[in-house]
């Protein structure tokens, strides 16, 4: 891995006194921020994001859909035309796992990579998913197009940038918008109507490693500007070994099943 990652500046493989501080410095920014950053991890994102262009070009699903902040038609609580259950579009093209081996499957599977990202969470182990198209997936986001706001599924997700476009593409976030007691629904509202003072904007940097909780925080990366497409991995560890997804749920992301 020290010919993909840059191992001198982020020593994730070797206990010692610099990799705890960055540990230390990774679960300080989480509590503060919900998130944090390693910039220049993988110092040949471009190189990646290249040799992928053309299976973008022949092989990738365009997932195009129209949904929730929640990505469900009903939610306990919530009237059919509440204004939180307004609806956006996202359109992206996407990757799997079993269309992208060699370096970013190496990473993902690579134990001390999901030991470092465990010990920043705070959790004895995670584990990488049995699914072998959602283990790893590569998203391109290309003029006009967009991931729209919504909340994760999993308490946080793992993203590397592999290539940033010429504008647009930045990330937004509403940090702790809803709670596990308080749902919050009129937040959501305002948020959706563009009313919510509290959003913050995020232009990452190719090579970026990014770990974010995404559960209660609403976020959403902008439309991309301009003929360069947003390029990224997106990492899917758990804290219980074993998950798959469904069938349907892979035809809905993937347009196929495994």
């Amino acid at each position: 891995m020290t010919a993909l990652i840059d191992t001198d500046r982020y020593p994730i493989d070797r206990p010692g006194p610099a990799r705890a501080a960055l540990v230390a410095q990774a679960r300080a920014d989480l509590a503060a921020r919900g998130m944090y950053n390693l910039e220049g991890f993988l110092p040949g994102a471009a190189r990646l994001a290249a040799d992928l262009a053309p299976k973008f070009d022949t092989e990738a699903f365009t997932h195009r859909r129209r949904h929730n902040i929640y990505f469900r038609k009903d939610v306990p609580g919530l009237p059919p035309g509440h204004p939180a259950l307004a609806e956006v579009e996202t359109v992206s093209r996407t990757l799997c796992a079993d269309q992208v081996s060699g370096p970013l499957t190496e990473l993902y599977d690579w134990a001390p990579f999901a030991a470092f990202l465990a010990e920043t969470m705070g959790k004895p182990a995670l584990h990488t998913m049995d699914d072998p198209l959602a283990r790893v997936n590569v998203m391109s986001y290309g003029a006009g197009e967009a991931l729209n706001w919504h909340f994760d599924r999993s308490e946080f997700t793992t993203t590397l940038l592999l290539q940033a476009p010429e504008a647009g593409g930045e990330f937004e976030y509403r940090t702790d918008l809803r709670s596990d007691t308080d749902p919050n629904h009129d937040g959501v509202a305002q948020l959706l109507r563009g009313a919510d003072p509290q959003v913050q904007r995020m232009a990452l940097s190719p090579g970026t490693l990014n770990v974010f909780r995404g559960r209660n925080t609403a976020h959403r990366v902008t439309p991309v500007e301009g003929g360069v497409a947003r390029v990224i991995a997106v990492f899917s560890f758990y804290d219980r070994p074993g998950v798959r997804f469904s069938q349907e749920e892979q035809i809905g992301f993937y347009g196929r099943a495994a």
